[in-house]
């Protein structure tokens, strides 16, 4: 278990926050922030090491030795960087993309150009496969982004696969559990659950997503640790398929009233700035869009940068 300072556990309880930020957001993926910022493999080893090794140590009341397993330091760190940013961040993010939506999805497409540069890096060698499981991967991407969202149950034991769905997507860099949410038509739901502190919503949701996670993390490692490359590839094209999701400028070709009697998009296609320009008679902030894509970018090349940084310098 890696030892930190307190600066570095400031910064790691900042990287949560920015997976939160993410999380929050359909079409932007936490995995993608987990990725860039250098935690995703720890990440992945601190979840999967909630086992039964971990439960042998709990029934033996043997809490040092369980919270050294489990990198408790760590994961309790980053966790209420992420859930400060879900509990306070929610409503504004909500607010941004309902009054400035082309200005909200400028800067993350930046943030997702340069982290499919950033993730791509991190392939050692191209081969055959390698590419063909990185178009793979962005086919599946963009394929979830075209998809139409359904009509679903608000029973509990939905809201549970739901969960356990969704947090599988948040840790896969490209595949963003919030736009999953999105197709389920559960989330306008689940934000409001945690506007509106519905407890037991939210208690059953939070079951599935531990139980998705612990689930998944082990099949997602292995894949890691067996086939590197070929999994790195799969991952970049995720994010590279979902740059469909975020294109700033849309047009809206059919609608659905939700529960609340609002008028929604239900598809769109992307356009360029000028023809959306000519469709709604209103600005499409090309230069402050552009100038936030840039900062996006930047972003990601300085969080990239920290996490290649030695430990005692960071």
């Amino acid at each position: 278990m890696k030892r930190r300072s307190l600066k570095e556990h400031l910064l790691l309880y900042l990287k949560g926050m920015s997976m939160g930020a993410a999380d929050v957001v359909p079409g932007v993926s936490g995995g993608t922030i987990a990725f860039i910022s250098g935690i995703y493999e720890e990440l992945l080893n601190s979840i999967r090491s909630v086992n039964g090794e971990a439960l042998r140590l709990i029934s033996k009341f043997d809490l040092k030795g369980f919270w050294k397993h489990i990198n408790g330091s760590f994961l309790v760190v980053l966790l209420a960087g992420i859930l400060t940013s879900i509990l306070t961040l929610s409503n504004l993010v909500v607010y941004l993309l309902a009054n400035h939506p082309i200005l909200v999805w400028g800067f993350f497409f930046g943030l997702i150009v340069a982290s499919v540069v950033v993730v791509a890096k991190k392939i050692t060698r191209w081969r055959p496969a390698t590419v063909l499981f990185g178009l793979i991967g962005a086919a599946i991407a963009y394929y979830i982004t075209v998809a139409v969202p359904m009509q679903t149950p608000e029973a509990l034991w939905f809201i549970f696969v739901a969960g356990a769905i969704a947090i599988c997507a948040m840790i896969l860099p490209g595949i963003s559990g919030s736009f999953l949410l999105l197709l389920m038509a559960k989330y306008e739901f689940i934000m409001n659950a945690l506007k509106e502190l519905k407890f037991d919503i939210i208690l059953v949701f939070g079951v599935g997503c531990v139980t998705g996670l612990l689930a998944f993390s082990h099949v997602l490692n292995w894949m890691l640790k067996k086939y590197h490359n070929v999994t790195v590839a799969l991952l970049t094209g995720f994010m590279l398929g979902s740059l469909n999701k975020v294109w700033p400028w849309k047009k809206t070709l059919e609608t659905y009233t939700d529960r609340h009697g609002e008028v929604k998009p239900l598809l769109q296609e992307n356009i360029l700035p000028g023809e959306y320009a000519q469709l709604t008679g209103e600005s499409s902030y090309l230069l402050y869009t552009v100038l936030l894509a840039v900062f996006g970018f930047l972003v990601v090349y300085l969080l990239d940068r920290l996490a290649d940084q030695p430990a005692g310098k960071v």
